[in-house]
């Protein structure tokens, strides 16, 4: 069988470099973007040759759609570099940060940062790369645990995760057509650097997250990226349109 390749955004750290890890093991080739720090994406593209999958990295800021028709053609040229292809299977819209800020305090500038990060971007990067993913292919957008219970301070983005969970819908009922599915997964509390790590480093709030847990701990990297890896498989590809939270049971 042909082998499937994914793209994920942000895939040099983090969750998304967890997926990107996932999804190599599985023998799926990746091709994953980074903003800034090329030496970490170049890392995790080593990791996975070394474990003898194939992977390459492309630069991308999600935040400036203006470049996306650039960006999705040198996407063509990798995969045509590095796997002789002209598509790809599987798409996950994994980049973004976190802004932590009380609902009357938050400016106008960090909403549309995370407009342009959360929404806009993920909005506008499926458009753009809609002619390079196979037919039967996958879409995994993420959301958080925030859209269904509420944490002071997290107003902004967790309305902008609302949203890409209506887009989801959206994008499955249009693209049923293509036989492509389209899921969204709601990651927990994990510990990761993400928001300035306060999930890792702050040992009271990750004790407080843990008692509210069914499972009874906070979330891990390898706990998501194999979720991921596991929804835009083959083996749940009559998944479709849905809301896979992943948070081990928080605020039951």
């Amino acid at each position: 069988m042909t082998q499937r390749i994914a793209i994920i955004t942000g895939g040099s750290r983090g969750l998304g470099k967890n997926a990107a890890l996932k999804l190599a093991e599985r023998g799926i080739g990746v091709l994953l973007t980074y903003q800034r720090r090329r030496e970490d994406a170049d890392a995790v593209v080593h990791e996975i040759e070394q474990k003898g999958g194939k992977a390459a990295a492309l630069a991308l800021n999600v935040a400036d759609s203006a470049s996306f028709p650039v960006f999705a053609e040198q996407v063509r040229a990798q995969l045509q570099q590095t796997w002789q292809r002209d598509r790809f299977d599987y798409l996950i819209n994994n980049a973004g940060v976190g802004i932590y800020a009380p609902f009357s305090e938050f400016s106008e500038a960090q909403f549309d940062e995370l407009v342009n990060i959360h929404f806009k971007g993920p909005f506008f990067l499926t458009q753009q790369l809609l002619p390079l993913i196979n037919d039967g292919g996958r879409i995994l957008n993420v959301s958080s645990g925030l859209t269904r219970f509420a944490l002071p301070g997290y107003s902004a983005y967790a309305s902008m995760k609302g949203a890409m969970e209506v887009l989801t819908r959206y994008q499955a009922k249009e693209l049923g057509s293509r036989k492509i599915a389209v899921n969204i997964i709601a990651p927990g509390a994990i510990e990761t650097d993400f928001g300035g790590g306060q999930v890792r480093d702050n040992d009271e709030l990750n004790r407080f997250i843990a008692s509210q847990t069914a499972l009874g701990r906070v979330g891990l990297p390898d706990d998501i990226g194999a979720a991921m890896a596991a929804i835009v498989s083959d083996e749940l590809g009559w998944a479709n349109a849905q809301r896979i939270e992943v948070s081990g049971g928080m605020f039951l």
